[in-house]
């Protein structure tokens, strides 16, 4: 398998939830990988957040919902631009993404 075709599998899955871990502790020395690392923490991080206004009664459950529906469109579009070999920025983390520092 090519160089190139690995780095997009391993940025792809960047976005699978906990396997974020994988990118982030072996692959530190591709800046494509981590673009797609960083914004697959920051998702991860915000699916913690919308599990804990999931224990909002009422409000919080449908909220929360909504919160899991935003982020997994937003890791699928993840998935597909890393595939694609595109450094993508996605809406409304991006920029949280772009901060954090390895």
């Amino acid at each position: 398998m090519p160089a190139q075709q690995k780095n997009r599998i391993f940025a792809a899955i960047s976005y699978l939830w906990i396997l974020v871990l994988i990118p982030v502790l072996y692959k530190r020395d591709n800046e494509f990988i981590m673009h797609h690392a960083r914004q697959g923490l920051v998702v991860l991080i915000a699916s913690f957040f919308s599990s804990i206004i999931g224990w909002i009664p009422f409000l919080g459950y449908y909220l929360s919902m909504i919160m899991g529906l935003g982020l997994a469109i937003l890791a699928i579009l993840g998935i597909i631009n890393a595939l694609d070999g595109k450094q993508w920025e996605m809406p409304i983390l991006g920029k949280y993404a772009k901060k954090i520092k390895f």
